[in-house]
Formats: C-alpha cells, structure tokens, sequence
C-alpha cells in the first residue's frame, strides 16, 4: 500500500432514516426532479445531480440489495483461496489474474480483456533467518522478514555488530560508527498521530531508503523495525530501494515489533552480534497484466470513470485486505450498478491493476496508454483494506467538497455519509497529468496496519459486512461521478489558481 496522506474531516452530511425502505425496479440513471440550489446557488439539475428523493431511494436500494445478496465477500473468498501468493511476476499472480478476467464476465461487465506490461520478479526464498547473540552470550531468535526488493546474504550469511538508529535522521548522529556494522532502523509508528496512515507515512522511509542510506556509511545490512501497529512478532514486509544502478547494495529485512524491543534491550545491555541469512534474489522481468472490464457508457461514452485496486499482494499473507478486498469491492460495486438496472452516461471502467507493492508498473503502463486525450474524468481506488467504510476522499479543493459533502446522506444510517478534503491512491494516480480527478474509499483504518503486509493478512480477518458496506459506498458515488456534468467538480480555483480554504 502507498504511504496515506492526512486526511481534513468535513463536516458530517445529515443521515437519512429510511434506511429500511426496501426499494423496487431499476436505479435510473440522472434525472431526478429537485431544482433546489445547493451551496453558493448552484443548481443540481442543471448539473446533472439528481434530486434527494432519487438519492434517497439509490442509496436504500444499494444498501438493501448489497446487504442481503452482495458478492464482496464471495469474491474475495475465490481470490485469497485461488491465489493465494500473487505478488507480480509469481506464477500465482497469473492465477489471479484469470480469477480477475472470469469474475468480471459472471459480474455482467463488458469488453474484458487483460492489457500487458512488464513487470519485475523478485523471490523471497525459502531462507529468513536472524540470530542475535548478547553480550553475556545468550542467543535471541529474531523474528524476520526480508523486504521486497532485496538482495540476499550468500548461504554463509553476514555475521556482524548491531548499532541502533532512531529513523533516517538517527543514522547522521552515528554516520562515523556505522561501518561494518548492521544499522537497526527502530523508529515506532508515532502513537499519537491522529491517523494511522499519517503515522506510517512518517515511519516508512526507513525502510524504503534504509539500505540505500545505510550503505554509504560503510553498512554491511540493515534491519528495520516493522510498520505496524500491533504488538507481536509477526514481522511486516514491504518495497525497499537501492540507489542508481551500480550503487552498492546490501541486504534489508524487517523485525517483529517484539523482536526489535528485545533487540534494542540488549543493546542497552552492551554489544550484540548478529546472524542474518537471507535467500532472496530478482530475477529477469516478465511479461503480466492488468485486468480491465467496462460497463459501457451512454451519451458520454467516451469519458471514462474508473474503479480499481490492486491484484498484486505481498506473498506473506493472501493479501485479503491489501488488496484483494479493493479488488473485490471494485468487480462487486460494478456488479451491483449492472444489476440494480443504472444506466451511466460515462463508461465505468474497473481495473484491476499489477505490480503495486514493488513497482507501479501497472500503474503506469495504464496511464501511458490510456491518459492522453483527457478521457479520465474520476478515478476511485479502494486501497485502504476491507475495514468499516467513513465515506470517500475527494482530491478536490475545499469548494467543490462543500458542494457536494450533503450527496452523502442516503449512507449515513451505516456512518458512511461522510465526503473527505484529499483522495487517491498508488495506482491512480499517474492519471493526474492527464487532468484526471481522483478519489478513494475512507475506512475506519485504527486496525489495518495491524495485517498490513503481514502473516496476519489473511480472510479471517476482513470482516464480510464491512467489506460489502464499502463496496455499497463506492458504488453509490461511482453513479453520481458517471452521470454529473464536469461543472460540478469545478472549482474557483481553477481559474483563480487559489485554493479556497
């Protein structure tokens, strides 16, 4: 997963009490018979916004319907037991992959096809192992994992001295101490941050650019305190960097959170010593894909509105949260606006995208054939695991989220209504130079770095409501983003070039 920016909390939209109105016949599209201006005297008609009355009974009739008969759950069961290990260039990811391709058939979606790019394959290996001998000679079991992207140690392993860093900033305090020695990044997820994503977003580049920073001062490894958020032994792994080709490499892994802490105890009791044997490699690229189906458009066909997530996942877990639950949150709220009888104006277009965790190669092979021209109006991605939904982000300015924040209340019986300030993702956000729109689902995220890229991130652990609740959630605003005119996206800053506060 990308490192999540700080979200702005707006104020919440009023919650609608009908939510046990059991709606009949197709949702249809546009329309509506409100003329009631919103904020600043902005017409929803005109706008292509349809009325509370229409909102109201598109929400119950999602909400009903995907409660009592939703297929998230189902999806997501298929993908994490069909391929359960698909981290891109694995022959697990081709298994997903076909899994991607059928289910968007049986799902109603047209025009599915799979797209190729090229992507990186690296092995973990059979080995991961870590020895810490203290200085009163006892041996500590270290919990490790080694991250994405790194090179092995040699079947003898690296034998050497441990010097503990708090965080990249750490490492330039003991810059003339480092060499020959194995650098222990153990800065924790900062408690009190009021996200857990900005929390990690603070804690993460140790152990992207660790080894890459590391090895200038004469480091001959580098261990990294995981990112998470649980207090276990369940070390979590996750994409590293070298330096330019032809820069010097060392071996990176990452520590359970209880191992670090009895890593850093015996530190402050003297000298310790460390075996790390690691059997990891990269191997050449290969040639995977990116799966792509469409509910096709009406009078504005030619526009596209996307939904996606990654089907790639980091092979220690199934990769249930991150992020087969995007995968199938993204195929089930298609599946639900076919069913339901929604007739979009634009194409809605789900793609299921390869190599997020070690490369954004499908990410950005989308974009290059398919950006130019501008077609992109909004792109959403479901990211952030399957946990309870807030509502989505809007990587708009503050105007145009004021506008449309009270769109939400058909969801606020499940305290999902909400519209957040900033929005995006990894795998998305290379369409922004095309002038793109993006967006994502907002989760009650307290939990999810507790699996992310762990052993713990396994099925038992998505809960199937709150996976279906948030399938529910993109589907309701998909129909409002397929249908709206571009004006209502439309800021002052556009044209001011300020961004209202």
């Amino acid at each position: 997963m990308r490192c999540t920016a700080l979200l702005m909390l707006l104020v919440w939209a009023p919650a609608c009490s009908d939510a046990g109105t059991q709606a009949t016949g197709p949702i249809e599209s546009g329309g509506g018979s409100s003329m009631e201006p919103g904020p600043a005297g902005w017409s929803r008609a005109a706008l292509r916004i349809p009325g509370d009355e229409v909102l109201r009974d598109r929400g119950n009739a999602l909400l009903d319907r995907g409660l009592s008969a939703g297929k998230a759950w189902h999806y997501l069961k298929e993908l994490c037991t069909l391929a359960p290990k698909r981290l891109s260039g694995s022959p697990g990811y081709e298994k997903a992959a076909d899994w991607a391709f059928d289910a968007m058939i049986a799902a109603g979606l047209e025009n599915v096809r799979r797209e190729s790019v090229m992507v990186p394959r690296w092995v973990r290996g059979e080995i991961e192992r870590c020895v810490a001998e203290a200085s009163d000679g006892s041996k500590i079991d270290l919990a490790v994992t080694a991250l994405g992207g790194t090179i092995g140690t040699g079947p003898v392993g690296i034998t050497a001295e441990v010097i503990e860093v708090d965080g990249l900033e750490g490492l330039q305090k003991v810059k003339n101490e480092i060499s020959g020695r194995v650098v222990f990044y153990n800065r924790p997820m900062r408690a009190t941050a009021r996200t857990t994503g900005a929390a990690y977003g603070e804690a993460v580049g140790q152990r992207v650019n660790g080894a890459r920073e590391a090895v200038k001062y004469g480091a001959v490894a580098v261990l990294v305190r995981s990112m998470s958020t649980k207090l276990d032994d369940y070390p979590h792994t996750g994409a590293m960097r070298y330096g330019e080709e032809g820069s010097d490499k060392i071996p990176a892994a990452a520590l359970g959170l209880i191992s670090a802490d009895r890593l850093s105890a015996a530190l402050k009791q003297g000298t310790v010593r460390i075996t790390l044997e690691l059997e990891a490699e990269t191997l050449p690229d290969v040639e995977q894909w990116n799966v792509i189906g469409e509910v096709p458009g009406s009078d504005l066909r030619d526009e596209i509105v996307l939904v996606g997530g990654h089907l790639d996942a980091w092979e220690v877990g199934s990769g249930a949260h991150d992020d087969g639950a995007g995968c199938a949150q993204s195929v089930e709220a298609a599946r639900l606006l076919i069913e339901h009888g929604f007739r979009p104006r634009r194409t809605l277009r789900v793609v299921l995208f390869a190599n997020e965790e070690n490369g954004l190669a499908g990410a950005n092979g989308y974009a290059d054939r398919h950006g130019e021209g501008g077609a992109h109006f909004v792109a959403m991605e479901s990211d952030s695991g399957g946990l309870g939904p807030r509502g989505i982000g809007l990587a708009r300015p503050r105007d145009v989220v004021d506008r449309l924040q009270p769109l939400g209340f058909p969801l606020g019986a499940v305290g999902a209504e909400r519209l957040f300030a900033g929005g995006g993702g990894a795998d998305i956000g290379p369409l922004l130079p095309y002038g793109c729109f993006v967006s994502s689902l907002k989760v009650n995220d307290e939990r999810y770095f507790d699996y992310h890229h762990s052993a713990l991130d396994q099925l038992e652990n998505v809960n199937p409501r709150e996976l279906q609740l948030g399938a529910v959630v993109m589907a309701y605003w998909l129909a409002i983003f397929a249908d709206c005119e571009r004006d209502a996206l439309a800021s002052v800053a556009d044209k001011s070039g300020d961004v209202p506060g």
